[in-house]
């Protein structure tokens, strides 16, 4: 049985994510930051479709937490299969000029450090055994670029750019890293957007909606899968056609 360990996954996109390589007969290792009951009550779900499941509380902006994450999902589970890089964080719409040092270095710190410390605990374990896939997840504004959400752009456009090193990296040891990038999707995440604004963006997609969290996911686990086999260092939009 496979194994994937995938950050963030305590709510929106994570949460979508592990249920459905859970569904689809992966062993999961659920990563939370602080909402543990969350966590825990995702993992009961999962094992009851009869994989294996255990939360791990780590905060990936702190590379001490990031490596103890990778060396606790292995023991629980075994060899990684594949990690996904989900956790992510964001400020409310604002001017650059309105931005904080802290609230710029919160962003850098679990939008793109995280990456970065994630998987430079688990690559070692994959190039070892020559195998392996990693699926990052950026944003659209990560390939475009949002006015007034300077320092998650700039985080997710990092994340794009660590993705196509890194495929060129570790490609000759076979493995594969690709990068999801979601448009406006219904999380969390865009709970402080007026109901107007978020309508009004579904409507300036192509496809006239927002996205759910269980489409993200399912070009997250295509990614992470041998459906997959030949594709590496590639940004999947899922993003309804915001940009194109």
């Amino acid at each position: 049985m496979s194994k994937v360990l995938i950050t963030g996954a305590s709510r929106g996109i994570g949460v979508a994510a592990a249920r459905l390589f859970a569904q689809r007969g992966w062993d999961v290792a659920v990563n939370f930051n602080s909402s543990r009951d969350k966590a825990q009550a995702l993992v009961r779900e999962l094992s009851g479709l009869g994989v294996g499941a255990v939360p791990i509380q780590a905060d990936v902006a702190d590379p001490v937490q990031a490596e103890r994450l990778v060396r606790e999902s292995e023991a629980a589970l075994g060899p990684l299969d594949a990690v996904v890089c989900n956790a992510g964080v964001a400020l409310p719409q604002q001017l650059l000029t309105d931005t904080t040092p802290d609230q710029w270095r919160q962003v850098m710190s679990v939008d793109l450090d995280g990456v970065f410390y994630t998987l430079r605990a688990a690559v070692p374990g994959m190039v070892r055994r020559q195998r392996g896939a990693i699926v990052t997840v950026s944003s659209m504004w990560g390939a475009a670029g949002g006015s007034c959400e300077a320092p998650y752009s700039a985080a997710k456009a990092g994340v794009i750019g660590l993705t196509k090193a890194l495929a060129k990296e570790l490609g000759p040891s076979n493995i594969r890293v690709n990068c999801v990038a979601p448009g406006v999707i219904g999380t969390d995440m865009n709970r402080d957007l007026p109901p107007e604004a978020l309508a009004q963006l579904g409507e300036d997609a192509p496809l006239c909606r927002i996205g759910g969290a269980e489409e993200v996911a399912e070009a997250i686990e295509f990614l992470a899968s041998s459906r997959s086999s030949f594709i590496t260092g590639q940004v999947l939009a899922a993003d309804g056609g915001m940009v194109i």
